[in-house]
Parts: structure tokens; C-alpha cells; sequence
């Protein structure tokens, strides 16, 4: 019998890569995101990248060293969460905003909790909630090539044109790193080919919330509307980039759909119901609060439990 069986303790299913070749791999999947914002929006947006990730690095060396725990920031966590945030900013924002993002991100979303895999919701998106409540005006300044002017969901709010080809390929006031479809999904794709995520979570938040924006944005099944507001705001770089982190989405296969079926519905109330014309920051961080329930319900039987007696 001992030939046949060892026994040991879990984890009993490794993967080959690492925490570091995982945050690797998202960082080189950001990288189309990242240069097209720099080249659209200029030397601003560089200094907001760069802002970012150096804050979120120092901020989680200095925790670390404070607190007499391992040094951590050799797992690229921190620099994943540092350009994201600064990829949820608008371009038009000053170079402190991300520190006090990346700070309030690094010390009491992720490390106060344990550190990476124990924050209970996205840092990064958390730092972005937290900067918008704080400095709201500042947060919704989307000048674009030196004119002052709405972002496409506000102006469709407002019953106004959009071309969604121009939000397709990027030619559009906005977040840094929200603008061009086309480099969002070059980044998803890399992902995917990696295995780093797979499209339980992004299909279905997507899916979902184009049937309710068809159900109860009041324009119907019209596709050109419908296409804009996928395309429109952070949607595709929340559903693919945040929506799929690891620590706070769930670990269950029907757990998954659940959890994209609960942002879809969430992202759509916000645009259609809030005063804002986003919400896909403010949904993740709600639906990441949902993520123990989710799991909890959703958890699969024990083999040979749950049957009939």
C-alpha cells in the first residue's frame, strides 16, 4: 500500500509558475496599455506611471522593513498595483495623487491584511475609489489635447455622438490606460496564452452587463449604443486586468460566473442609475466584499457526500 499511495500535505496541484512570473506576465500584458497611454496623453501620463509604481514599491519596502517582515516587493506585486492605479487615473491629475493612492492602496488594503493573497479587495481599484471620494474633482478632469471635455459615456449620457471607432482605436478623452480597446485586448490575449487567466470571469461580467445596459438603459438592443459602452470607460481593463485578480475573485468554477454575473449588474446600475456615467471601480470593490459568500455557496460536494441515502 505505501507503494501505491503517499501521503502529504496540500497544495497537491502546483503550478510552474511563480508569484513573480505571474505579476511578470501582467505587467508585460499592461505594457500595450501603458505605452499607448504615454504616447496619446504625453509626458503627464509617464510621470503618473512612474509616481505610482515607485510609491507602491517603497510604501510595501518600507511596511515590510517597519513591521521586521520578509521583504516582499521582490514579487512585482506592488509594481502591478502601482501601474494600475496610475492607469485608472486621468491623465490631467498631479504627480502626488498616486502616491496618496499608491500609500493608502499598499498600507491599508493590502498589507494591514496580510499582505499579497490576504487583501480583501483589489488595492489598486481600491486606491482609485478612495482618491475619487477624496478628490473628486481632480479625479474627473479628462482634458484631452488641451481641450476640456466629457468622456464618451458622458456625452452618451447627455444624448450626445460618439464615434465608436474613435473609442475603439483609442482617439478618446479618458483614464490613461481605458482608452484603447485595441491594446486592452493585445494585453488580455497575452494573458490567456499564458494561462495567467482564463474567460469565466471576463466573458461573463461582459455578457451580463450588455443584457442588462439592453434591459434597462432605456436605448434597447441598439448596437452601436451597446458597443460604446463596453468600449466606453474602464470596463475592459477592469474585466480583464481586475476583476480576474487572483486574491479577491473567486476560486470556484460556478463561483466565477456568479461573480461576473454580479458585476455585470452592478457596473450597469452604476451607469444607469448613479450620478456618474462610470462605476466599474466602485463595482469590482463592491463585488470583491461578495467574493467569500460567492465561495461559500458555491463550493462543490465532497466526493460521495450529498447524495440520497
Amino acid at each position: 500500500m505505501s507503494d501505491l499511495f503517499n501521503v502529504s500535505s496540500g497544495p497537491h496541484i502546483r503550478s510552474k509558475y511563480t508569484t513573480q512570473k505571474i505579476m511578470g506576465i501582467v505587467i508585460l500584458a499592461l505594457l500595450p496599455t501603458t505605452i499607448y497611454g504615454i504616447v496619446h496623453f504625453g509626458i503627464k501620463a509617464a510621470v503618473l506611471v512612474v509616481s505610482g509604481i515607485v510609491t507602491c514599491v517603497i510604501t510595501e519596502l518600507i511596511y515590510d522593513l517597519i513591521m521586521k517582515k520578509p521583504i516582499t516587493v521582490g514579487d512585482l506585486s506592488a509594481v502591478v498595483t502601482g501601474l494600475l492605479l496610475a492607469l485608472n487615473m486621468p491623465p490631467n491629475a498631479g504627480w502626488w495623487m498616486p502616491v496618496i493612492g499608491g500609500i493608502f492602496a499598499i498600507v491599508f488594503v493590502k498589507m494591514l491584511f496580510g499582505g499579497l493573497g490576504q487583501n480583501f479587495m483589489n488595492p489598486a481599484l481600491a486606491g482609485r475609489c478612495f482618491l475619487v471620494i477624496c478628490f473628486t474633482a481632480e479625479m474627473t478632469d479628462f482634458g484631452y489635447d488641451g481641450i476640456t471635455g466629457a468622456t464618451p459615456l458622458a456625452m452618451i449620457r447627455n444624448n450626445e455622438a460618439v464615434s465608436v471607432k474613435d473609442m475603439i482605436l483609442g482617439n478618446i478623452p479618458g483614464t490613461i490606460g481605458e482608452t484603447s480597446l485595441v491594446a486592452i485586448v493585445l494585453g488580455a490575449c497575452i494573458m490567456l496564452a499564458f494561462g495567467v487567466i482564463d474567460l469565466k470571469i471576463p466573458l461573463t461580467y461582459i455578457i451580463s452587463f450588455v443584457i442588462f445596459m439592453g434591459l434597462f438603459a432605456g436605448r434597447g438592443w441598439n448596437v452601436d449604443y451597446l458597443l460604446a459602452q463596453v468600449a466606453g470607460g474602464g470596463l475592459m481593463l477592469g474585466a480583464f486586468f481586475m476583476a480576474t485578480d487572483y486574491a479577491t475573485s473567486p476560486i470556484t468554477s460556478g463561483g466565477k460566473i456568479v461573480y461576473g454575473i454580479a458585476l455585470g449588474i452592478m457596473t450597469g446600475i452604476f451607469r444607469c442609475f448613479s450620478s456618474s456615467a462610470e462605476g466599474v471601480s466602485f463595482a469590482i470593490v463592491f463585488c470583491n466584499l461578495l467574493v467569500p459568500i460567492i465561495e461559500t455557496l458555491t463550493l462543490p460536494k465532497c466526493f460521495g457526500k450529498g447524495g440520497e441515502a
